[in-house]
């Protein structure tokens, strides 16, 4: 018998001084695109270990997680394939950003988000309605 089972993320909104940090991507889908910053969780490691590794791979930022933010499980949120992202609310001490191949990190005011790649739309709606 063959499982075919969405694969796991996360997203991590880094947030300091009414800032996000977002990646302009480099890679498909979305290529060009803006985006929350994450990634796939790795075989062995806990989701939080994942958020703090993609969240320094697509940052250079060591961050401290401070809360979940939420899981987003529509089928269609990546056009590559089915995917789950558990998404965490994060904040770092760190100013100067590091991208890699896959992305340009920036700041940007938290009220000043611009359209974003996956759902991510979504995800920046229900950290504004949990933190009204």
């Amino acid at each position: 018998m063959e499982y075919k089972n969405p694969a796991p993320t996360v997203n991590v909104l880094i947030i300091k001084n009414n800032q996000i940090c977002l990646v302009k991507r480099n890679i498909e889908p979305y290529k060009d695109h803006i985006a929350i910053p994450g990634g796939y969780v790795e075989y062995g490691e806990t989701v939080e270990q994942a958020a703090i590794r993609e969240a320094k791979e697509e940052t250079g930022l060591d961050i401290s997680i401070i809360s979940l933010l939420g899981v987003y499980s529509d089928p269609t949120r990546n056009p590559s394939k089915h995917t789950i992202s558990t998404t965490f609310i994060a904040t770092t001490e760190q100013d100067t950003l590091e991208g890699d191949d896959e992305g340009e990190p920036f700041w940007i005011s938290l009220n000043n988000v611009p359209k974003l790649a996956f759902d991510h739309d979504k995800m920046i709606e229900d950290f504004h309605n949990q933190h009204r």
